[in-house]
């Protein structure tokens, strides 16, 4: 995947939030939408668990979980906020979730279009400056969902040119190892 310039959210509503959230403002945070339809399988026994527990588990400083409700299929049945609501509300998801802003013509809501999805369940992380780093349609392993993560959390953090961690210099240690101190 290319990286770009995440795509902004278009949504009607917002739930378990005091306000609706953008990814502008969300900007120095990595962020990770689980886009999903409460009438899919895969997002109710996978998607949206996997979704609270990365929500519980990330200091709200570094990771922004967002849920997105992405209707395109059984529109009259899951389409409504109540039903949303209800639902929310039965599985005890505490995240923010908002309603994608149904498309004009019907069918494929428009931040699903804006991101290309394939379908339900999707996950999305988006990195601290709001570029698209990951989109996966379909099951995410929870441990290379957390490396993923990891990944992009520290990112900023690395000052030196190598990614991943940063072992703290001791005496006789450099970036190619440390050495044992035969002195004594």
């Amino acid at each position: 995947m290319n990286i770009q310039q995440a795509p902004a959210l278009q949504t009607t509503a917002w739930f378990n939030t005091g306000k609706p959230l953008s990814l502008d403002q969300l900007r120095g945070k990595v962020v990770m939408i689980e886009a999903f339809q409460m009438l899919c399988p895969g997002c109710v026994s996978h998607g949206l668990p996997l979704a609270e527990r990365v929500y519980s588990s990330f200091s709200h400083d570094d990771l922004a979980v967002i849920g997105l409700h992405s209707v395109f299929e059984h529109h009259a049945v899951q389409g409504t906020q109540a039903a949303l609501e209800a639902f929310l509300h039965e599985y005890k998801f505490s995240f923010p979730v908002a309603m994608d802003r149904p498309s004009e013509q019907g069918g494929i809501p428009q931040t699903m279009q804006a991101y290309q999805m394939q379908g339900t369940p999707t996950l999305i992380l988006i990195d601290r400056q709001g570029q698209l780093r990951h989109q996966h349609f379909g099951l995410v392993p929870e441990l290379r969902l957390g490396a993923d993560i990891m990944l992009l959390i520290e990112d900023s953090r690395v000052t030196t040119p190598t990614r991943g961690l940063v072992a703290p210099t001791l005496d006789g240690c450099d970036a190619s190892g440390c050495a044992v101190d035969q002195s004594s």
